[in-house]
């Protein structure tokens, strides 16, 4: 039985983990958040130590070790985006292995710095990377490597989610906390992108503002106009009709990639791949995290090119935005 701690406890996507923890046959000792809306804990490790001040856990984890003999195999960080470095370094100087939630970290050269401390540490630094084990993106991934080599894929990827204004008060509205939208909601398709076509070779952005993002990436293998928003008003009449405030929508070639179940497991598969040693690495969102500091950087162009079909609807609503 390995022994975890979770930092980030009170967010969405921490129960997914503490899920996996408890699938995977092991212990969360102690766990920490500044928010005390805690109580989903008792569905999985009631007796866990809790604490909404650092200072007390980072004691505790101390005691911990030194008192009880009780040493952390794995720090899991759930915590905003801007952080997740911080939190590394401590799971690091723990001397546990990290598993961190998406992205991994903000810029390129964190994961130098991170790779420093690692190599000097002899510990592991591990990416929540679900799409990679989703059965649907496996089976793309085959398809498309068996398939003709010179073949140059056309992709639509498409990725509504709307959020009330909550999200613009929270850490998710500050840009330099979350790193935008490309960031926050896109990177994990940046990232499946990357591990099926390779590598990038063109990355432009059409549009991008605090609600709504899009662009042209070019990969060895495929062609991709991507669009993003949180934007309630920007969903197709057809979706609101039907009550949803979510679209979602990849087509390759024209065909949909349908990989809309297989969720539930993805986290409990990623922490057994991570407990046999086989779990990505520091380096395995090198690409997707260039990616998405690139699109933060970059000078939108407007309908220039290749566009995503949304680009001029939402240019027309909102001449603004026109360059």
């Amino acid at each position: 039985m390995k022994n975890f701690s979770l930092i980030g406890v009170a967010g969405y996507i921490a129960p997914r983990h503490m899920q996996a923890i408890k699938d995977t046959g092991n212990d969360l000792v102690a766990a920490l958040d500044k928010f005390d809306s805690v109580g989903i804990m008792d569905s999985y490790f009631p007796e866990a130590s809790f604490f909404t001040e650092f200072e007390r856990f980072d004691r505790h984890i101390s005691k911990l070790k030194y008192e009880k003999n009780k040493h952390l195999d794995y720090v899991s960080i759930c915590t905003p985006n801007y952080l997740h470095d911080a939190h590394i370094r401590f799971a690091l100087r723990q001397e546990a292995d990290a598993i961190c939630e998406k992205p991994l970290v903000l810029n390129p050269w964190n994961i130098d710095a991170l790779a420093k401390i690692e190599k000097e540490t002899g510990q592991k630094i591990y990416n929540i990377l679900q799409l990679r084990v989703h059965p649907s993106i496996i089976a793309l991934k085959e398809k498309i490597e068996n398939g003709p080599k010179d073949k140059i894929y056309d992709i639509d990827l498409t990725y509504l989610t709307s959020r009330g204004n909550w999200y613009y008060t929270s850490w998710k509205g500050d840009k330099s906390k979350s790193g935008g939208i490309a960031t926050n909601i896109g990177v994990h398709f940046y990232d499946m992108l990357s591990w099926i076509f390779g590598e990038v070779k063109q990355n432009i952005v059409h549009v991008n503002t605090h609600d709504r993002s899009a662009g042209y990436l070019e990969f060895e293998k495929a062609r991709v106009r991507w669009f993003l928003s949180i934007n309630y008003n920007v969903l197709p009449e057809v979706i609101k009709a039907k009550g949803q405030r979510t679209y979602r929508s990849i087509t390759i070639e024209g065909e949909e990639l349908e990989f809309s179940g297989g969720f539930t497991d993805l986290h409990t598969v990623s922490y057994q791949e991570i407990i046999k040693g086989n779990g990505y690495g520091l380096e395995a969102p090198r690409q997707a995290i260039e990616i998405v500091h690139d699109i933060r950087h970059a000078n939108p162009i407007g309908a220039k090119g290749e566009f995503h079909p949304f680009v001029k609807k939402v240019l027309a609503n909102h001449p603004f935005l026109k360059r």
